[in-house]
C-alpha cells in the first residue's frame, strides 16, 4: 500500500526542520530569544536551536522557562534575571559572556525587553562589545495589533500604565494627541479603572480589548472606548493578560470661553482653584497657565462661599 499524503508530508517536514536545525549556527555572545506568549507551536526552530546551544539561559522565572524545557526537551541551565537580582548577578554574566560563552535571555512570555527585564544587559554588553543578537518570535504587542482592525502603519507603545490613577491620567493626557494608534499592557484588576480614564480623555475613540491572545479563551472586544469601558465595568471579572489599543487622535478640540467656564465651574464646586485647573486642563489639552487664569478671574465672580480655596 503506497504511503497516505499525511505520512508523505510528515516525512518531508521533519526532514525539511532537520535540515534547518543542522544549518542553524549558534554565534558566540548575547541572544535575545522570543519564546511563545500562549501557543507553544509559536516557538521558532531558530529559537530551539538556539535555546539548546546556549551555555545558560537567563529568565524571569525559572519555573516557568522549565515547563518550556521540558516541552522541547531542552537540557540547558537556567539562571534567573529579573529587576531585583540584575544589579547583583550581570558582572558575572559579562564575565561568561566575555569568556566566549554563549547567552540566551528570554521572559516568561514573548519578546524580551518589551516591557520585561533586560536593558541594562544589553546595555552593559554593547558597551563591552560583546556581540547582541535578535531571535525574533511571538509578540503581544504585534500581534494584537495585527488583529485589531486599528491602523497599524503608525503605532505607540505606552507599555503598562502607572497604578496610581493621577499618575495614570498624566500618562493618559501626555500622548493625547499623537496622530498613532496606542498600544497599552494592562492587568486584569486594573483594566476597568484604567478605560474610565481612557474614556474621560480619549472620549469617543475606536478601541480593542485583547486578552489571553493565542490561548485557549482569547478574546478580542472591539468598539467604541465607552462601550467597551461600560461592558468591562458591568460585568463579570476578567483574567488573564491583556492589551487595549485606542485608534489615533483626532485634531485638537478647540474649546470656546464660555466651555471652559462651564467645566471650571463644575470642578470648582468641589475642588481648590489648583486641581479645578488640572482637571480642566487635562480635558481639554490647553495649557495649565492658560486655564489658571481663567479660573481666578471666575473665582473672583462667583459666591465664594460654594467653592473650595486652596
Amino acid at each position: 500500500m503506497s504511503a497516505s499524503f499525511n505520512e508523505i508530508w510528515k516525512k518531508s517536514v521533519s526532514e525539511t526542520m532537520v535540515s534547518i536545525l543542522e544549518r542553524t549556527k549558534v554565534e558566540q555572545g548575547l541572544h535575545i530569544v522570543a519564546t511563545p506568549i500562549g501557543n507553544l507551536a509559536d516557538i521558532s526552530l531558530r529559537a530551539l536551536v538556539t535555546l539548546r546551544s546556549a551555555d545558560i539561559i537567563l529568565c524571569e522565572d525559572t519555573r516557568v522557562t522549565a515547563k518550556l524545557k521540558k516541552v522541547f526537551s531542552i537540557e540547558t541551565s537556567t539562571e534567573a534575571y529579573h529587576d531585583y537580582n540584575s544589579r547583583k548577578v550581570l558582572p558575572n554574566i559579562i564575565t561568561n559572556l566575555e569568556n566566549g560563552k554563549i547567552v540566551a535571555l528570554v521572559s516568561d512570555a514573548g519578546t524580551p525587553t518589551i516591557s520585561d527585564p533586560g536593558y541594562r544587559l544589553i546595555k552593559a554588553a554593547q558597551e563591552c562589545n560583546i556581540p547582541i543578537i535578535a531571535v525574533p518570535g511571538a509578540s503581544a504587542v504585534l500581534t494584537a495589533l495585527a488583529s485589531s482592525g486599528l491602523p497599524t502603519n503608525q503605532f505607540f507603545f505606552a507599555g503598562f500604565l502607572p497604578a496610581k490613577p493621577i499618575a495614570r491620567r498624566k500618562v493618559l493626557s501626555a500622548i493625547r494627541y499623537v496622530p498613532s494608534t496606542l498600544v497599552f499592557y494592562e492587568t486584569a484588576n486594573r483594566l476597568a479603572s484604567s478605560l474610565a480614564d481612557m474614556v474621560d480623555i480619549y472620549e469617543t475613540r475606536q478601541a480593542v480589548i485583547s486578552r489571553e491572545l493565542t490561548k485557549r479563551f482569547e478574546e478580542i472586544r472591539r468598539g467604541e472606548l465607552g462601550v467597551l469601558a461600560k461592558e468591562i465595568a458591568d460585568g463579570p471579572r476578567i483574567r488573564g493578560e491583556i492589551v487595549v489599543m485606542v485608534g489615533p487622535s483626532r485634531s485638537p478640540i478647540k474649546h470656546s470661553l464660555e466651555e471652559i467656564d462651564i467645566m471650571l465651574k463644575k470642578e470648582l464646586k468641589n475642588m481648590s482653584v489648583r486641581d479645578a485647573t488640572a482637571a480642566v486642563a487635562l480635558k481639554t489639552g490647553i495649557k495649565r497657565k492658560t486655564i489658571y487664569a481663567r479660573a481666578l478671574t471666575l473665582k473672583s465672580k462667583v459666591d465664594v462661599s460654594t467653592l473650595k480655596t486652596n
